[in-house]
């Protein structure tokens, strides 16, 4: 007989081998490269999905996975790119920042694990939004500012051209979210 605590755990590691299985998926999608040298990929996406639906903790987990098999080689971001070079490229401050920006999504899903109908799919854009843009573009300007040797003014500027996409995936997100729950109302929301 299989422990309650054992198949937890199990269904977690799964669920965070599933999500950056998703986000390896999500790379397949060419990329549109800007002249800054930040591309834009629909990869946002899955950190926005992981933080949402897996909550802070494994939503992290799952992206932290992604990145610990890009930094080994695979080449698991559009383009092919993987290894340790694409850590110190203009869009490397996105990439540490997905991990944090999951956490920050979860962190605001779990808030509103309760809600439902609209009100989930207004908390779901809040936590994309969240997550997914705010946290994420903290560290992409960081990033973009250091490797770049552009101010922080001018790397947020250089930004902004993301901005209507992922206020789309924002949505796409939410979409998504609200249709797991319907299909899946078992699925929590709040979990760590």
């Amino acid at each position: 007989m299989t422990h309650p605590a054992s198949a937890a755990s199990s269904r977690s590691l799964s669920y965070i081998a599933l999500f950056a299985a998703l986000m390896a998926v999500f790379g397949l999608i060419p990329k549109v490269d800007l002249p800054f040298g930040v591309p834009i990929t629909l990869q946002s996406l899955g950190v926005m999905l992981a933080g949402c639906l897996l909550g802070p903790r494994r939503g992290f987990l799952a992206i932290a996975l992604f990145l610990l098999a890009v930094a080994l080689g695979l080449p698991l971001l559009p383009g092919g790119r993987g290894g340790l070079a694409v850590f110190v490229a203009p869009a490397s401050g996105f990439l540490f920042g997905w991990m944090f920006g999951a956490f920050a999504a979860g962190l605001v899903m779990r808030a509103f694990a309760g809600a439902t109908g609209k009100g989930l799919f207004a908390a779901a854009f809040l936590a994309a939004f969240v997550g997914g843009i705010g946290v994420v573009y903290a560290f992409g300007i960081m990033g973009l500012s250091l490797v770049a040797h552009m101010s922080l003014s001018q790397a947020a500027l250089a930004v902004l051209v993301f901005i209507p996409g992922d206020l789309v995936k924002c949505g796409l997100c939410a979409l998504l979210v609200q249709t797991v729950m319907r299909g899946l109302p078992h699925w929590r929301l709040d979990r760590d």
